[in-house]
């Protein structure tokens, strides 16, 4: 467990400054050498003449290959840095560890759905939503649009926000690129449909056992953040498809007292998923802000745990 402010200094850089998008379309993001590696796996193992078996191994050594790069290469940096630079070289395991997280980057987007909402710009707001969101939503109504921007939120913030601190927390840089390189695959690869079934399934499963612990801490933070969700938490958190996506999702929902979830559309095929929540179907854009408000005092809260660790670390090892 990192024992120096390393964890408090990269959540804090995280929400000064995000991943500006300049520096976005200068160099990208790290998670684009995970998705390049993930791309090449797939190009080389989940081709079409090969048997299911085959490409089931492929993305098994896909997901092994990018713990090997990530985590190798985590730990080898934090390694170097705290040798180089002795008690300084926190600082830079800092800044390498802080484009992992997505406190600013999440909010930004979200935020950018709330204004159109508010303006209402119905279709702005569907261009919005469509940047964070995998379902269609030409076709969504306004209370469509604010739920797809709630549950993406909630859903971001376990395994956007908490997954990442909890990984960076326990075992340091490794950890947190090591988690970052599985959940990358996992949502480029990690689905039930073809092409994807056989050779997505180390990911996906992957992914599914590092957020475990994550998801539900960040159902608990929401709980917290806000008075009401623990009941709809406890009752609709297995509805999801997720394992894990339902936890933060139940509790949002039942902090705002909505219904999430339900009948999507991928690709122009309806899935017809349950609903999670029994309050309102008819979201509106202050349900919106209101989960935005939410959202920053969970994100508070985390902050203040990790704080905790932090210094029962440094306590410990003195």
């Amino acid at each position: 467990m990192m024992a120096e402010p390393i964890v408090l200094a990269a959540l804090a850089l995280d929400a000064a400054i995000g991943w500006p998008a300049p520096l976005y379309h200068l160099i990208g993001h790290p998670v684009g050498l995970f998705a390049a590696l993930v791309a090449g796996g797939e190009k080389r193992w989940n081709r079409p003449n090969r048997g299911e078996a085959a490409r089931r191994a492929g993305g098994v050594v896909t997901v092994l290959l990018l713990v090997a790069v990530a985590g190798g290469g985590g730990l080898l940096l934090q390694v170097l840095l705290l040798r180089w630079f002795g008690c300084w070289g926190w600082i830079g395991v800092a800044v390498l560890a802080f484009p992992g997280l997505a406190q600013r980057s999440l909010y930004d987007h979200v935020a950018a759905v709330a204004a159109p909402l508010a303006a209402g710009d119905g279709n702005a707001a569907r261009r919005a939503v469509g940047m964070i969101v995998g379902r269609d939503t030409a076709a969504l109504d306004l209370a469509g649009v604010v739920r797809a921007a709630i549950e993406s939120l909630a859903e971001s913030f376990g395994d956007g926000v908490v997954a990442p601190l909890f990984w960076l927390l326990l075992l340091g840089l490794p950890g947190i690129w090591t988690y970052k390189a599985v959940n990358t695959a996992d949502s480029l690869i990690g689905h039930r449909e073809e092409p994807f079934r056989a050779f997505g399934w180390a990911a996906a499963r992957s992914d599914d056992l590092l957020n475990v612990v994550p998801a539900r801490i960040a159902g608990a933070l929401l709980c917290f953040a806000a008075p009401g969700g623990w009941r709809v938490l406890w009752r609709d958190a297995g509805k999801h498809a997720s394992p894990n996506a339902g936890w933060p999702e139940a509790a949002m929902a039942g902090a705002l007292g909505l219904r999430l979830a339900g009948p999507i559309a991928y690709d122009g095929v309806m899935h017809d998923k349950a609903w999670i929540g029994n309050g309102r179907a008819e979201a509106t854009p202050g349900d919106l802000r209101r989960a935005l408000a939410i959202y920053l005092r969970a994100c508070l809260l985390l902050w203040l745990i990790a704080g905790g660790f932090v210094l029962g670390a440094a306590a410990w090892a003195r």
